[in-house]
């Protein structure tokens, strides 16, 4: 039971359960912020600064984000009052000393603590990361309407031609592992702007393409570019969002990956009808360079605190420069040593990034959004193939229109079920009285997976056998269309819960997380591609989206029981072998 606090004195903290007392002795996801932000203030008075409403941030002057502090009765500096309207401190980065490419061009300045962002930079911050992430899923989606044409003028078959599809789809599964292990190092701003750089080179290379063969190549290169943000995306947002707050944000992100394809092939088919197979080709490349631009000057530096890359001690280059030549011994030491770095640093570490599905919260987690994102896959195809037939026979435009019913799904779970994701989070740990020595609230990631998880993992299997029985019978097209509302809803509930989940069982390593997600949930939706239309021809969209969706529902019914029951002794063992504490 919660006892009310007097306003008036600082928060206590409460007993933590036998459960949960080694679990919680760290605040996920809030490095040691009060003590950076407060100088000496009462806890209330930091939780007031750093947790300010949104009606109070769009306030012009900064007599709103001042705490008790005694540092704000000093005169600011003219860049700390330049940033007052972007952060609620005085610590902001200087220009020159900005991390990341191009950094000094960034409208948003860099600062200290991205937790003290004001509410409206966040969001600002969250929208165009958001943009940036509806590239790489509208690249496959703006696709479709053009590959027949495509078949024809290139001289191909279809198998083929849809490989520009399927191997894009897996290029969107293995790039993050680099991207995400870049990022950790390198930082997230200079991924963005090298990632969406060569998306628009490949991108207008694609447009260009005289054959099949450099068509595939260029789309496969500019797939993994725009994957970046896939992985990395999750990193900004738990950079600049607390947990309390995380669950919506992580649903307005949500809303650029997966409305993308709302709009997809509706622009695709009407570019293909109106000009040629390229025009598509062309949209996705100025929508690149748009959101470079954006990229370049809306978005600073979030990570907090980068690993420094490894180096060797020596370049072979400078070995013995003092000494004249090396010995030929020492020489061959350093040249090994330095390769030996190289290989770690390019090939070993994006990679080692799939060992963290040794780990049951992230391997279950993981899971759980890979088979409902090959059921989304399964349903895209079976949208395009039944719909283009007796009895509906709909035009290419009306094809696309019919994808409108699950990204609406999407976008009401994105922004319902953040804030019902948020709500479960706070009342959970009330009713565990956890709380730290400031009087905040502990949060354990595995609180996501409440009634909303097991809803949705009833939802959309169940949705999705309601579709496959609907069009088999040959019903009016709105009944399957309302099924594909319910699927968009369920399914949305748990991509965004598994993702927040993972950048809080993995804090350190929020990118690298996200990452191993991407790369096997889009393994899935590869597969799922492929063998959509053969099993539809064998089977019919009855049988297949039963037999999809009975699996759906048992295999994720049982992932969040387990989860539910062990996480606690698995999270304190991942955190332990992780260094987390």
């Amino acid at each position: 039971m919660v006892t009310e606090k007097n306003p008036a004195e600082p928060a206590r903290p409460g007993p933590l359960s036998a459960e949960t007392a080694t679990p919680t002795s760290r605040e996920y996801d809030i490095p040691e912020k009060a003590a950076a932000v407060s100088t000496g203030d009462d806890p209330l008075d930091v939780e007031k600064a750093l947790h300010s409403d949104s009606a109070e941030d769009e306030r012009v002057g900064v007599d709103s984000d001042r705490s008790s502090s005694v540092e704000d009765e000093l005169p600011r500096p003219v860049s700390a009052r330049r940033a007052s309207k972007f952060a609620r401190t005085d610590r902001t980065v200087p220009r020159s000393a900005r991390r990341g490419l191009l950094g000094r061009f960034a409208i948003i300045p860099e600062i200290e603590i991205p937790y003290e962002y004001t509410n409206r930079t966040k969001w600002t911050i969250t929208a165009v990361v958001a943009l940036a992430a509806a590239a790489a899923p509208m690249g496959s989606g703006i696709f479709y309407p053009a590959l027949p044409e495509m078949s024809r003028e290139l001289g191909s078959s279809e198998t083929v031609t849809n490989l520009t599809v399927a191997l894009y789809m897996l290029a969107m599964s293995i790039f993050p592992l680099w991207w995400s292990s870049f990022s950790e190092t390198l930082g997230r701003r200079t991924i963005y702007i090298v990632s969406f750089s060569l998306f628009l080179i490949f991108s207008v290379l694609s447009a260009v393409s005289v054959n099949i063969a450099m068509l595939i190549v260029m789309r496969i290169l500019a797939g993994g570019a725009s994957a970046s943000v896939q992985a990395v995306g999750a990193g900004t947002i738990a950079d600049i969002w607390e947990s309390g707050e995380r669950g919506r944000a992580m649903g307005i992100f949500y809303l650029g990956p997966l409305t993308g394809p709302l709009f997809a092939p509706i622009i695709g088919g009407a570019l293909t009808e109106a000009f040629n197979w390229r025009a598509p080709m062309w949209f996705l490349a100025i929508y690149g360079a748009v959101m470079l631009s954006m990229l370049v000057f809306g978005l600073p530096e979030t990570l907090a605190t980068p690993k420094p890359p490894s180096r060797p001690d020596t370049p072979p280059s400078e070995a013995g420069s003092d000494l004249g030549r090396a010995p030929t011994a020492q020489s061959v030491k350093q040249s090994a040593k330095y390769a030996a770095m190289l290989f770690k640093r390019f090939v070993a570490d994006p990679l080692q990034v799939i060992a963290y599905l040794r780990y049951p919260p992230v391997l279950i987690s993981v899971y759980s959004a890979s088979i409902a994102f090959g059921a989304l896959f399964i349903l895209n195809i079976s949208i395009q193939s039944t719909f283009a037939l007796a009895p509906y026979n709909f035009s290419t435009i009306l094809l696309g229109l019919l994808y409108l019913a699950p990204s609406l799904g999407y976008a009401t779970a994105s922004i319902m079920g953040g804030r019902w994701i948020d709500y479960i989070m706070k009342r959970e740990a009330k009713k565990a009285n956890r709380y730290d020595a400031a009087g905040k609230l502990i949060f354990l990631p595995e609180d996501r997976m409440r009634e909303n998880m097991w809803l949705a993992a009833t939802l959309y299997p169940g949705a999705m056998i309601w579709y496959g029985w609907s069009v088999e019978r040959g019903l009016h097209w709105i009944v399957p269309c309302i099924a594909n509302f319910f699927f968009g809803c369920g399914s949305m509930l748990v991509f965004g819960a598994v993702t927040t989940m993972l950048t809080e069982f993995m804090p350190h390593r929020s990118s690298s997380g996200v990452a191993v997600n991407n790369f096997v949930r889009n393994i899935f939706s590869c597969v799922g591609g492929v063998v959509a239309q053969p099993l539809i021809d064998v089977m019919g969209n009855g049988w297949l989206c039963t037999m999809v969706g009975l699996f759906a529902w048992v295999t994720g019914n049982l992932a969040i029981w387990a989860l539910k029951k062990r996480a606690p002794v698995w999270r304190v063992q991942m955190d332990k072998a992780l260094g987390n504490n």
